[in-house]
């Protein structure tokens, strides 16, 4: 019988881009897509139809305290300057506290757009963050 998982436990993400790990972060935001619809009126009856028309993806931000895995983020970054761009696949992994996985979500033409380090200031208490934000267009198969 098998034990059901939490679905409140404390959750981590990992980032790999062309399977290279980027390392862990405590949190995801903006793993979303939407449907642009276009209203197109049929003649003589009044019927609108609601028609797909392209889909946009938010930008996801990643954010997580100062690791030794700062300088993979920033290696990514200085590649784009290049300007020898290459949009990788990348995959982000919900997993729980024991390492299982939760969810996959695969990205296509990954490209770094902002990367937020720590405020380093010796008067403050606060845990240096970091946070990481790409944009690609659109969701792969996860592992793909």
């Amino acid at each position: 019988m098998s034990t059901p998982q939490d679905p409140g436990s404390t959750i981590f993400f990992t980032l790999s881009i062309d399977g290279e790990d980027l390392g862990s972060f405590n949190a995801c935001e903006g793993l979303a897509a939407e449907v642009e619809v276009e209203a197109y009126t049929e003649g003589g009856n009044g019927f609108v139809w609601q028609l797909p028309s392209r889909v946009k993806h938010s930008t996801i931000k990643l954010t997580r305290p100062l690791t030794a895995d700062t300088a993979k983020v920033a290696a990514w970054i200085s590649s784009v300057a290049t300007n020898n761009v290459v949009r990788p696949t990348a995959q982000i992994s919900a997993l729980r506290a024991d390492g299982s996985l939760v969810a996959q979500w695969g990205l296509l033409d990954v490209l770094p757009v902002r990367w937020t380090g720590p405020s380093l200031d010796p008067m403050s208490p606060n845990v240096a963050t970091e946070a990481l934000e790409i944009t690609h267009h659109g969701f792969t198969q996860a592992g793909a």
